[in-house]
């Protein structure tokens, strides 16, 4: 296995970091591999529950004063995973760790950061209260679903990005000549413009309206860039129906692209009907990270999966040093706003 630049600089400067890594049961393969790069042992804790279903969390281990770091994405089921992260982080506040930073690749109730409707709760940002009160110090999180969430907490809050590790993918794996870079939706085009600027592929923008009673049915009304005769590299940060990318597919098609598609994304939720819908034909690849677990067999054959782990291992790395995180993007083509 390759040295990462975390390990690496952990070695040329003989530090031991005084890190403990801990994980939930949302993402432990992440987890093991997080602390694997950082050459630390995950920390011994037990997680169970009782008979009435409440979760119970036990730290097998002393952490007084040590510097706490755990891993854990809010992933279905989320409302569990979301619970377990937080008794975590009560448990280690009352065993007087000196820090708790909350490592959550995939920060689920994000798609609710506003009011579509009246009446409607904003959740980003009741997640963020929740990780606050429950002891928190900082939150790092993967591809937020909008940057202005980080603005919800009154803690630090760093937001990393997985772009270049997707972009790159792409860059070796696929032939770019004939390819445009496709955002299905308006909202988007800043992350879209980060992805056509690494790749040096023109850009196209889909104009989407939600319809429904939960803003599941999806409308494409204009499309704005050439796609005759070429290859779609469509992006997105999450899927969870697949309803928007199958509508983007279907809307490109009938503009003469080519029926050879790649889909890219940060975060792949993947419910039954995202699994069905994305095994059409004319989607040949799928590129994901490992944010949350990919479970989902039937679309396997066509499935990269990317870890974030040398990433958060850096970034883990950095922070417990006080170094620079944006140096982690440095060779993007404009700067990231960590």
């Amino acid at each position: 296995m390759t040295e990462t630049a975390a390990v690496q600089h952990m070695r040329e400067n003989e530090a031991i970091p005084d890190i403990d890594i801990y994980c939930g049961t949302a993402t432990p393969e992440m987890a093991r591999l997080v602390a694997e790069r950082l050459g630390r042992p995950l920390g011994r804790r037990e997680v169970d529950h009782f008979a009435d279903g409440e979760c119970h969390v036990q730290i097998q281990e002393s952490v007084r004063g040590r510097d706490i770091y755990i891993v854990q994405s809010t992933c279905p089921p989320v409302n569990e995973h979301l619970m377990e992260l937080l008794v975590m982080i009560d448990a280690f506040r009352r065993a007087s760790a000196n820090r708790i930073t909350v490592i959550m690749p995939y920060y689920g109730y994000s798609r609710q950061e506003k009011k579509s409707k009246g009446r409607e709760p904003i959740t980003a940002k009741l997640v963020a209260n929740l990780l606050t009160i429950a002891g928190a110090n900082r939150v790092v999180a993967i591809d937020l679903h909008s940057p202005a969430i980080q603005g919800f907490f009154d803690i630090e809050m760093i937001h990393l990005t997985a772009i270049p590790l997707l972009a790159n993918h792409l860059r070796t794996h696929i032939d770019v000549n004939n390819a445009v870079l496709v955002t299905p939706d308006t909202g988007r085009v800043k992350v879209a413009e980060m992805y056509a600027n690494l790749l040096n592929v023109p850009l196209v923008v889909m104009h989407k309206r939600r319809s429904g009673e939960r803003g599941e049915g999806v409308e494409v009304g204009v499309v704005v860039g050439s796609v005759e005769g070429k290859h779609p590299i469509i992006v997105d940060d999450i899927i969870a129906t697949g309803n928007t990318i199958i509508t983007c597919a279907k809307t490109l098609l009938d503009a003469g692209a080519v029926p050879n598609m790649t889909v890219v994304l940060t975060h792949g939720v993947f419910s039954p009907a995202a699994e069905e819908r994305l095994a059409m034909p004319e989607i040949t690849q799928i590129v994901l990270t490992d944010t949350i677990p990919f479970h989902t067999p039937s679309l396997q054959q066509k499935t990269t999966v990317l870890t974030v782990a040398n990433l958060l291992a850096e970034a883990i790395l950095r922070l417990h040093q006080g170094r620079s995180i944006s140096e982690l993007f440095r060779n993007m083509p404009e700067e990231f706003p960590v």
